[in-house]
């Protein structure tokens, strides 16, 4: 059995961008506790090159959204820059999933073959629905997860897998 487009979305976005708001809500607490301005983890960054957490969990939120609104036949809601801070990033989190709860799977019943646009970086990108989802959107958006995740646990948030995930479970 094939899964639709929308179980193969929503509910994926929506497990981990829960996942990416306690990662945030980890780094929050590690930064308060040592006495840390919030904005030395909010602009980290892996490297001089990439973007710094403040901007890696805007683009993962965004791609839940630019995914699943044009999957929805809906437009992509267009909510500016969060403030950077933990509460703007908590706020936009909050934001994408009210808008993920409300769509149904009979919104998404045709996109499968529909053809779907984005903007990747300089390149358009234009892909059947389902390829949109899985080769292109997930992947991005797990990217931009990961590294959000990379650039805490680099700072020394205590996080692990189970912190990623929410399934595994490990000894501290």
């Amino acid at each position: 059995m094939t899964l639709s487009l929308h179980e193969a979305s929503v509910p994926v976005f929506t497990r981990y961008l829960h996942q990416l708001s306690a990662m945030l809500a980890l780094g929050e607490r590690h930064a308060a506790s040592r006495g840390l301005h919030s904005s030395a983890l909010l602009q980290a960054r892996l490297s001089p090159t990439m973007y710094p957490l403040f901007k890696q969990v805007q683009i993962a939120a965004g791609f839940a959204l630019r995914a699943c609104a044009p999957l929805a036949g809906q437009p992509v809601p267009q909510w500016g820059d969060p403030d950077e801070s933990f509460e703007g990033l908590q706020q936009r989190i909050a934001d994408t999933l009210r808008f993920l709860q409300q769509l149904s799977p009979e919104q998404m019943h045709d996109a499968a073959d529909r053809v779907l646009s984005s903007q990747a970086g300089l390149e358009a990108v234009e892909l059947p629905g389902r390829a949109f989802l899985t080769q292109y959107a997930l992947p991005n958006f797990f990217f931009h997860l990961t590294t959000a995740y990379a650039i805490l646990r680099h700072l020394g948030v205590g996080l692990g897998k189970g912190d990623y995930d929410g399934f595994h479970v490990y000894a501290r």
